[in-house]
């Protein structure tokens, strides 16, 4: 039994040519051709491929919104986003959205196939420089929680409170303390959390909350 894919890229040159190269193998086929995300919205529910090779980018919608509108829909759909964006946003989006691979559109024919047979076996197919980025992401990750982990239930309570906007003297205000406190509780923080003033502090705090 054949590996049925529909394609939704809306570089023409581009599409026919993964579909020649798919439908070329015989082990899967090619059941759709979209050139636009909206028209990949309507039909794919309708056509339940095995896999579906996504673009992000397309000229009227992003590919990450159509997975997240479809996901639950197609719960035997397997999506690999093929593109040429490597930001983390991008990438962290699209696994969030449900995404199962993340290939760049520079990789080989051969790399592009043996995802299509990796997804539809359960694995996750992922560029090489993208996995490097989750990996460093995670990292990353696992620092920012070592460094929280080190604060104070007072100093998480402060950090908490200067995300919110309020000042020195309404945060001394609030958990009744003076301001001198307060601001030595802030020099521990920036100690702990590797950052030098309130933004730094205040972006690294909304990003581990995230």
């Amino acid at each position: 039994m054949s590996i049925s894919i529909a394609i939704v890229e809306d570089e023409k040159n581009y599409n026919n040519a993964l579909k020649k190269v798919i439908d070329y193998q015989t082990d899967m086929k090619v059941i759709a051709q979209f050139f636009d995300g909206n028209t990949a919205l309507k039909n794919l529910s309708d056509l339940s491929p095995d896999v579906v090779m996504m673009d992000i980018q397309l000229q009227d919608m992003l590919g990450i919104d159509i997975i997240e509108k479809l996901r639950k829909g197609l719960p035997q759909t397997q999506f690999i986003m093929c593109t040429s964006f490597e930001n983390d946003e991008m990438i962290f989006n699209s696994l969030k959205a449900g995404a199962m691979g993340y290939l760049i559109k520079g990789e080989s024919m051969d790399k592009i196939l043996s995802s299509i047979r990796d997804v539809y076996n359960g694995g996750a197919p992922m560029s090489f420089s993208i996995a490097r980025r989750v990996l460093s992401h995670f990292e990353r990750k696992t620092i920012e929680i070592k460094e929280f982990e080190e604060l104070t239930k007072r100093e998480t309570e402060i950090v908490e409170l200067l995300s919110q906007g309020l000042l020195y003297k309404e945060i001394a205000d609030k958990i009744f303390v003076s301001i001198d406190t307060v601001k030595k509780h802030i020099g521990n923080i920036y100690r702990k959390l590797h950052v030098s003033n309130k933004v730094e502090a205040i972006n690294k705090f909304n990003n581990f909350k995230n």
